[in-house]
């Protein structure tokens, strides 16, 4: 009999202009970016944190915190590899990943399949077991004023 687990994981970025765009694991045109230790991918890392979760796995910023410089600029798609491997060393295997991101800019839509597509390819997962999604924060709050980004992921996961 299979068990299963759920992991929730949830990361929020300022945005500065000149920065670039990073998510999902690779950049959108965007006249802001996240600050971040690392290349500040907030999709990647909120999936990160789900899985994590979901294993019952340090969260990444135990395992990659920001007063280590050998991280500062890392690709967000390397370290959820590293955690990945670490979910699968522990002996899951991943049933399926959700994501909201929180976001005025960018625009999701019209990027939202090439996300989900480079998520699955992250994962290796087939996009069907991947879904993101975009909302707007309705102008409130420094998300909805365009001066910062958030995703909030759900992880399960499957151990046979």
């Amino acid at each position: 009999m299979s068990e299963f687990r759920v992991g929730s994981g949830f990361d929020v970025h300022r945005l500065e202009s000149g920065r670039p765009m990073r998510l999902g694991g690779f950049e959108i045109a965007c006249d802001r970016g996240p600050v971040g230790h690392s290349d500040g991918d907030v999709l990647l890392h909120a999936v990160a944190d789900a899985l994590l979760g979901a294993a019952g796995l340090d969260d990444l910023g135990t395992l990659f915190p920001d007063t280590d410089p050998r991280g500062a600029g890392a690709a967000s798609a390397r370290l959820l590899g590293d955690v990945l491997a670490k979910v699968k060393a522990a002996g899951w295997e991943i049933a399926n990943v959700d994501a909201v991101v929180v976001a005025e800019v960018p625009r999701l839509a019209p990027h939202r399949e090439r996300i989900r597509a480079s998520l699955a390819r992250i994962l290796g997962a087939t996009p069907d077991r991947v879904n993101v999604k975009g909302k707007t924060a309705e102008r409130l709050g420094a998300l909805g004023a365009g001066d910062a980004i958030a995703v909030l992921a759900t992880a399960l996961l499957r151990k046979d």
